[in-house]
């Protein structure tokens, strides 16, 4: 094989581009993956808009959350063997850390990360992807490489949210419901639901929620002090990167409360804050994909899908052939998917 079908960002805020290119030889530590299906995470919108600022590596692939087989492996890679199902995911896990692939299309160089999927098959690290046993569908793979594992990460490792503890959620897209699944798992209350969609927050109560609040029509401030006797929730969980809605979150944290920002906020935002309760046992924490320890807790995630702990399928409101990619991210752009899926293979 020496090509593959990708979806190239080569210019911000324009569409991608389809294209045939071409396929290097594999280094050390990586692997080949046919790519089945993929999602469409936030950070990939804030990619293609510049949330960040301008980007240096232009022209380059996209995605970081996958499902997909072992192809073929490169040298010293020894975590998996051709023909695994695997996860393939951004957060870095066990195994050799490798040089970033490049891909040619004609003599044009395009650039990619160790783990991109907005393509039919990819070259990724070997610490970028992690097998999993058992027919577990390509759909909710991908979803195990960012949505599941940030959410359910950000209750068991940041939050460390115990049951009959309090939390509220900002923004109930794909990590957002996955962390209202983890609450509802812990026997959280109450859970709150926080979003400016009413069919995202319809998705929250059956993913758990046990109040909900619309954003921009609900005194959101007011109804969560009510919710919680004024004392602040245990935690409090931003997913947006919006400089106002990250205020409301901390403001809305109790004294020895957690507030964790998952979200990306816009590259010249700053954010004021009180800090003096940082001194009294408030804690200020920035995820990084929910402290996700991808061989560990990615094979405990599916085992709680396969046992219906998970409802993981009906996170999926929308499925796109790569062909239309461009159709999908307007989707998600416009607020109006829970997980997209795009399927790679006919």
């Amino acid at each position: 094989m020496t090509r593959m079908r990708a979806a190239i960002l080569v210019k911000q805020n324009a569409p991608l581009e389809l294209a045939d290119i071409d396929v290097p030889a594999l280094d050390v530590g990586q692997v080949l993956v046919k790519i089945h299906a993929s999602g469409i995470c936030g950070k990939q919108i804030d990619e293609i808009t510049g949330r960040q600022g301008d980007d240096a590596y232009l022209p380059h692939l996209l995605g970081h959350e996958g499902g997909g087989v072992i192809e073929a492996i490169g040298p010293g890679v020894r975590k998996v063997k051709v023909g695994d199902r695997v996860v393939v995911h951004w957060i870095k896990g066990q195994g050799i850390d490798s040089a970033a692939p490049r891909f040619k299309r004609g003599e044009e160089v395009v650039s990619a990360g160790w783990a991109t999927t907005f393509s039919d098959y990819t070259i990724a690290s070997e610490n970028r992807v992690t097998p999993v046993k058992g027919d577990v569908p390509f759909e909710v793979l991908a979803l195990m490489g960012c949505a599941v594992t940030t959410g359910l990460g950000i209750v068991f490792n940041n939050a460390k949210l115990k049951p009959g503890e309090s939390i509220a959620v900002f923004g109930a897209g794909g990590v957002g419901l996955n962390t209202i699944q983890g609450a509802a798992l812990v026997n959280a209350w109450p859970i709150v639901a926080v979003d400016v969609h009413e069919h995202k927050l319809e998705r929250a109560r059956a993913a758990g929620a046990t109040h909900t609040l619309l954003f921009g029509r609900d005194d959101v401030r007011k109804a969560l002090a009510e919710l919680v006797g004024g004392q602040g929730f245990d935690a409090v969980v931003d997913t947006t990167g919006i400089n106002d809605v990250r205020l409301v979150c901390y403001d809305a944290t109790a004294k020895k409360g957690r507030t964790i920002f998952c979200g990306v906020p816009f590259a010249s935002d700053r954010l004021p804050i009180d800090s003096f309760g940082l001194h009294q046992g408030r804690q200020l924490i920035g995820t990084h994909g929910g402290e996700t320890i991808p061989e560990i807790d990615i094979p405990r995630y599916v085992r709680l899908y396969q046992q219906g702990k998970l409802d993981l399928d009906g996170l999926i409101t929308h499925r796109f052939p790569l062909d239309r990619i461009n159709d999908a991210v307007d989707t998600v752009r416009r607020g109006a998917a829970g997980r997209c899926i795009v399927s790679m293979q006919p």
